[in-house]
């Protein structure tokens, strides 16, 4: 099995012994993501919607590093302390996601690192690209 590491800037760096993604073949698996901010690697400041935002817009940054968009996402977890916040991540999902949307789960947590509210993890499948179909035409 080949594996290729993915690694931005745009989002923030793996705080441990994990990468951002690692695609296989057309599968990429998008590490947790927590509501840093890629510059200061510090939580954001303000409410539960900025912190919800900003997971999607860090991995909405390692899926364009792998080749990818948010809506190439099949299956996405989403760990919350607080269950209670879960119609606002629907909500919020909603600006950052179209039809058909993907598989996913929530989990209720007993903490997050750094104390986040917030945190969500991903697989991708990106379209095949068949060099030979393409060659023929």
């Amino acid at each position: 099995m080949t594996r290729t590491i993915i690694q931005t800037d745009k989002a923030p760096q793996a705080i441990g012994t994990y990468s951002q993604a690692v695609k296989t073949g057309n599968t990429v698996y998008l590490s947790g993501q927590i509501p840093l901010d890629p510059a200061s690697m510090e939580l954001v400041a303000g409410d539960m919607a900025a912190q919800i935002r900003r997971v999607f817009d860090n991995l909405s940054a390692v899926a364009a590093a792998a080749g990818g968009t948010l809506n190439d996402i099949a299956k996405l977890n989403v760990f919350l302390p607080d269950l209670g916040h879960f119609a606002l991540v629907n909500e919020i999902m909603a600006e950052y996601f179209s039809e058909p949307y993907p598989a996913r789960a929530a989990v209720g947590v007993a903490s997050l690192p750094k104390g986040a509210q917030v945190e969500m993890d991903a697989i991708m499948e990106l379209d095949t690209f068949d060099e030979e179909e393409y060659l023929d035409q």
